[in-house]
């Protein structure tokens, strides 16, 4: 699961974890605009020190603004990974993202699941981010790591 475009270091990160393995991925792309609660966000932007950040929150879309974005964070995601030689296909996730991961989970019967987000501190003391909640739901290892920015 992700939640931006994956830059070229996340590629090269998620590509080479399992050494010389032939990997195929399967990405949900889960936009912010409907899940993020933007107190949190500010929170999250004023303890990575990012006050700026922070006192701007809300400006993304939100609803159905926010899926034409999220397509286009996804279409770039999948090309880096199929460039890099893996097999990659993928869906924006809007509704119930959890069990949209569950079932991809059991029709793929994927090894693995990479939660790839930006910090989200609050979120994540709380274990209410996706890779602790994830974790209770799907039934296979689940990975967090932090995306890179470009």
């Amino acid at each position: 699961m992700i939640e931006k475009p994956l830059t070229s270091v996340d590629v090269e990160f998620v590509t080479t974890l399992h050494g010389d393995e032939g990997m195929s991925f399967i990405v949900l792309m889960q936009p912010r605009g409907d899940q993020a609660d933007v107190l949190l966000r500010a929170i999250d932007d004023v303890a990575m020190g990012e006050l700026k950040d922070a006192a701007h929150e809300g400006g993304e879309p939100e609803g159905k603004e926010a899926r034409v974005p999220a397509e286009k964070a996804l279409e770039v995601s999948l090309q880096a990974l199929r460039k890099a030689g893996c097999e990659a296909v993928g869906q924006v996730v809007e509704d119930h993202p959890l069990d949209k991961m569950k079932a991809v989970v059991d029709e793929s019967e994927a090894d693995e699941v990479i939660v790839l987000t930006a910090p989200h501190y609050v979120e994540e003391f709380f274990h209410r981010d996706w890779a602790s909640r994830a974790r209770h739901k799907v039934g296979v290892p689940v990975l967090k790591l932090f995306a890179h920015s470009e």
